[in-house]
């Protein structure tokens, strides 16, 4: 076991290596030229589709407005807490600029993942909209591709039970351990019994939660991160002035940190703001091939709401905390730094946010990727999977609460299962990058779809 788990982390070294965060950002990079910046510079028609949407009657099976929900319940997770944390803790305040950077740029590859699986989506035997990836690789591409497709919707299923089952069951369970005393078994139990109770729905039952679930849940993190800021409020330039200096000058080492090269800067506020927002992965395109839309480009300019919210809000909420209250140099890491940030100045009621915002991000994950996981192996073995995975997802719940289970090898296959699917969603991204250049260009140059309601 020990020597796979080497393997693994072998694996991981190269699979999140230099080479896959260039390709990350250069592929966003180069949709946003390609797209001349249209997602960046129609930020605000994005918020008017996603209020326009909320209701749409459209073909599709849940409301844009939804199946962005449903995207960021999976998205907002323990990565805007404690992968935040963690970039930091590595790389220095700088780490926050470049998780802006790959923000900015991933707007543009989130927008053209949404457009290219509402584009290329199907309806299945049971008249449900279904997409993402490895249907657009296959419609797309064609059959001669439809290997691609396939190596995406296995590294998807099998992603799913480490980083949106048992990594955040454990999360939440560790948490509410730590904070309120529950048994890590009852904690597990319980949300093995909500979930089920929402996965009988499908996606319109999680769609439902979702959009109700999601913006409480960002408005209660937020609302608690923006009274610290407040009171705070004098080191905010302070802390801007941190982040712009450190993205390209070492960080020294000072109280408990220990220091950090512009380097590790880079790596850690790139690959821990693609983990957050997911941006490339491939994973939201599978939501938002469900949305109730006739347009592609309409769902893919809410599609990009997704990055900007998770991203350049959450996440910079985050970390501003962590700098003004020096908690960066405290020697925490991780959920801990976050909730020794927000404790600094709320006291004991910003440890009960922090573990409170993580126990319910943690919880939409898990829905939010149950559905992301079972379309690929719907995919894969068909409709007749539906029910046995949903019930494999259900069992995987309390196992991930287990105590003993070894969280540092869950966390190293289900990185390394993500970075191995980013690349066949990459490779058809860049692909058909041509027909999302046309599609945008033909609908932003008719005025009438674009004040078309929808």
């Amino acid at each position: 076991m020990d020597k796979l788990i080497e393997f693994i982390d072998q694996i991981n070294a190269v699979a999140w290596g230099p080479p896959m965060l260039l390709l990350l950002t250069g592929t966003g990079l180069f949709l946003s030229l390609g797209l001349r910046f249209i997602p960046q510079r129609n930020l605000v028609y994005g918020f008017k589709m996603l209020w326009k949407g909320r209701k749409s009657t459209e073909k599709g099976d849940i409301s844009p407005f939804n199946a962005l929900m449903t995207a960021l319940s999976a998205t907002i997770g323990t990565g805007n807490i404690a992968g935040v944390a963690t970039a930091i803790y590595f790389g220095g305040p700088g780490a926050m600029f470049w998780m802006w950077v790959i923000a900015l740029v991933g707007m543009a590859t989130k927008f053209t993942e949404a457009v290219l699986a509402v584009h290329f989506r199907e309806v299945d035997d049971k008249g449900r909209y279904v997409g993402g990836p490895m249907y657009y690789i296959k419609n797309g591409l064609g059959s001669n591709w439809k290997w691609l497709g396939i190596v995406f919707a296995t590294f998807g299923m099998f992603a799913g039970f480490g980083i949106g089952n048992t990594i955040q069951s454990n999360s939440v369970a560790e948490v509410l351990k730590t904070t309120f005393s529950i048994p890590t078994l009852a904690t597990g139990s319980v949300i093995a019994v909500l979930t089920a109770l929402i996965l009988v729905g499908g996606i319109k039952r999680i769609g439902e939660v979702a959009g109700k679930l999601v913006p409480f849940m960002a408005l209660f993190y937020v609302g608690g991160g923006l009274i610290v800021l407040v009171l705070n409020a004098d080191k905010i330039p302070d802390a801007f002035s941190l982040i712009f200096y450190h993205a390209f000058n070492p960080t020294a080492a000072g109280g408990g940190f220990l220091g950090a090269t512009v380097w590790a800067a880079m790596r850690y506020g790139i690959a821990r703001g693609i983990f957050s927002n997911e941006a490339g992965l491939g994973s939201a395109p599978i939501a938002h091939a469900t949305a109730q839309t006739d347009n592609p480009i309409r769902q893919g300019t809410v599609a990009m709401l997704g990055t900007f919210l998770d991203t350049i809000v959450v996440c910079s909420i985050t970390g501003l905390v962590i700098l003004v209250t020096g908690a960066w140099q405290s020697g925490e890491n991780g959920a801990s730094l976050s909730a020794f940030a927000f404790s600094q100045t709320l006291g004991v009621a910003g440890q009960y946010i922090v573990s409170i915002g993580i126990a319910i991000f943690a919880f939409t994950t898990i829905i939010g990727w149950s559905f992301y996981s079972e379309k690929c192996a719907q995919f894969l073995f068909g409709e007749r999977s539906n029910l046995p995975f949903r019930l494999l997802w259900i069992v995987a719940i309390p196992i991930g609460t287990y105590p003993g289970m070894d969280l540092a090898s869950l966390w190293l296959v289900a990185d390394t299962l993500n970075a191995l699917m980013a690349i066949p969603n990459l490779i058809a991204l860049l692909l058909l990058s041509p027909v999302v250049f046309k599609l945008t260009r033909d609908y932003f140059g008719n005025p009438r779809l674009v004040h078309q309601v929808g």
